[in-house]
């Protein structure tokens, strides 16, 4: 999720497509906050584990 994220800033970046920076923002977020909690001990979504 979080290269997906990357990947959607960088080509929002290139094309100045708006929703493309937006979405890549939220992914990269997302991404971040299930890592930060699975590296924590949480289960996430069922898994101990978030990969």
């Amino acid at each position: 999720m979080i290269v997906l994220g990357i990947i959607l800033l960088i080509i929002g970046f290139l094309t100045g497509i708006a929703i493309l920076w937006t979405i890549g923002i939220v992914l990269l977020v997302i991404g971040a906050i299930l890592w930060i909690l699975g590296a924590m001990g949480h289960a996430v979504a069922g898994r101990r584990h978030y990969w």
